[in-house]
């Protein structure tokens, strides 16, 4: 049953699981306890009383996440989130994976909770590409060393790439790629190399690219490109 809610497209599957705990969710009439439901697309499904929206095939934007927001749909300090920014067109979309709040750059969107999924699993392999703006003396010799992984206070990172740019007086720009992207991951490991990060802009998520997309901006994924990326079986799952 929660994967039938996130295919159209209301939250991740996960959440889901929530909302059926919470007995958020109804079939034909009676409410769940339990996500372990298979359902077909004849039975009728409510969500807060709401019917289940069709699902349509999966979707994608890019969206230039703006530094100073956070990446979540409600956050308990009130600060602004990306769902504050984005148009109202697209608050219903859910987020793959996450940006910091001091963060800005790539944040890929979907309308489809499976889909989702897919795209943030490590299994997937999907590049994850930034450039961060230093403070700090840059020694190339121990940026290459990265790509052998590197274990700071018992945490495990693994393999990453990162190159010098160029230089801009006391700053210095790094590009930085790596797969598995844990919490903050970029900037503990500058951090650990001395550089302190003033400003991290993703690049690129996979093969979708920040471009000369503003900040702020929403820009859907053509059909075909995505086709081509994830398959055409996937694509029309």
């Amino acid at each position: 049953m929660a994967k039938v809610i996130a295919r159209a497209g209301l939250c991740s599957r996960r959440e889901a699981e929530r909302w059926i705990a919470q007995g958020r969710v109804q079939v034909s009439g009676r409410v769940l306890d339990s996500a372990a439901l298979n359902v077909t697309p004849a039975v009728e499904v409510l969500v807060d009383g709401e019917k289940l929206p069709a699902a349509g095939p999966p979707r994608l934007w890019r969206y230039h996440k703006p530094a100073g927001l956070v990446t979540t749909r409600r956050d308990p300090q009130g600060r602004r989130t990306v769902f504050d920014d984005l148009p109202e067109d697209c608050r219903h979309l859910l987020t793959v994976g996450r940006l910091d709040i001091n963060t800005e750059g790539l944040l890929l969107l979907t309308n489809d909770g499976g889909l989702k999924r897919h795209l943030e699993l490590p299994a997937t392999g999907w590049v994850r590409r930034y450039r961060a703006r230093v403070f700090g003396p840059v020694d190339p010799d121990r940026l290459a060393r990265l790509a052998k992984g590197i274990t700071i206070g018992g945490v495990r990172y693994g393999a990453i790439e990162a190159k010098l740019e160029r230089r801009t007086g006391a700053n210095a720009w790094v590009t930085v790629a790596l797969k598995e992207g844990k919490k903050r991951e970029v900037r503990l490991v500058l951090e650990h190399l001395g550089l302190k990060v003033s400003r991290l802009i993703r690049t690129a998520y996979g093969p979708f690219q920040l471009g000369h997309l503003g900040p702020g901006a929403v820009d859907p994924v053509p059909k075909r490109v995505l086709m081509d990326q994830l398959g055409d079986a996937h694509y029309r799952r």
